[in-house]
């Protein structure tokens, strides 16, 4: 059982349509770690063109879509090991207007919680990481307010949509203290992060997207567009495609070799400790709209050759 396929129908769990709920006990049975997967804004499970689990969170996406690649797939599920672990692919309504989309982002992280509490009740000594994008950041930072320390041991966020505040939040909270927080972050997604604060009433004044990082004693902020940080996971031996355009929400996710990334950060903790990436990052990202505002590269010429006489 690699993927078994939760939904969030409001604050409360729901199986996968069309299958029963999951025997937990038995699904948490086996070694390697617990992964779930949430995506972003714009998906429903169940809608014909815009379900998740027929997308990025199946093993095999019904699309050619570059941007709806397999991320179970990626993160090692699927292959038949033995350890491959579990992976969890939540599904919750991200559709309708940014704010109501937000809402249900709230209600969703009750719903999560209600899952990871399943899992690790049963497997209370295997590894529980989560991997988010956009607004399912916000979902997996709800979740942590409702669960008992050790419950997840990794988030991985992928230029997520949600406050600085909301984060510090929920990372001082008994389960939040035990949690790595890994804030991937890219210049390309400044204007998502710009529209996002401009329709989501931020709940303190002068807040911020974490997309301009923030601190907290167990986060890092990993800026993926940043040439110190791309030479950085290089020297670590994951060297990632350079950033390709100036706009660009998916990056996060589409870039080669990225997941490849994920996958070890969650599967080889000990190889990448959270303090060690930590000291090697710049101490703050770059400023917004660096990127869309910088010049264009000029081509490198050509040497001048003469001919031979």
């Amino acid at each position: 059982m690699p993927i078994i396929r939760i939904n969030a129908d409001g604050s409360r769990m729901r199986p996968g349509k069309g299958e029963p709920l999951p025997c937990f006990r038995t699904a948490a049975q086996g070694r390697g770690p617990v992964i779930v997967m949430i995506h972003g804004y714009k998906y429903l499970p169940g809608h014909p063109d815009h379900c998740p689990h027929r997308r990025v969170l199946s093993l095999h996406p019904v699309t050619s879509d570059i941007r709806m690649q397999s991320w179970p797939r990626r993160l090692g599920f699927g292959a038949g090991y033995a350890d491959e672990g579990l992976g969890v692919a939540f599904g919750w309504n991200a559709r309708g207007a940014l704010w109501t989309a937000q809402a249900s982002a709230v209600a969703a992280g009750e719903a999560l919680a209600e899952t990871i509490a399943r899992l690790h009740r049963h497997a209370p000594d295997r590894p529980l990481h989560v991997l988010s994008h956009s607004m399912g950041t916000e979902v997996a930072l709800q979740a942590l307010p409702h669960l008992p320390s050790g419950s997840v041991n990794r988030i991985v966020s992928l230029t997520g949509a949600c406050y600085q505040s909301r984060a510090q939040d929920a990372l001082d909270t008994p389960a939040g203290r035990k949690v790595d927080f890994f804030n991937v972050v890219s210049r390309e997604n400044d204007t998502f992060d710009f529209l996002y604060e401009r329709l989501i009433s931020p709940p303190r004044a002068g807040d911020r997207s974490i997309g301009q990082g923030f601190e907290a004693p167990n986060a890092v902020t990993l800026q993926i567009d940043c040439p110190r940080t791309l030479e950085h996971l290089e020297r670590l031996g994951h060297p990632l495609a350079a950033p390709q355009r100036r706009i660009c929400h998916w990056s996060s996710y589409t870039r080669h070799g990225i997941l490849r990334f994920y996958n070890a950060l969650m599967r080889q903790p000990d190889r990448f400790p959270l303090h060690s990436l930590r000291g090697a990052m710049p101490q703050r990202p770059s400023p917004r709209w660096s990127r869309l505002l910088a010049p264009p590269a000029l081509p490198v010429p050509l040497p001048f050759l003469q001919n031979a006489s």
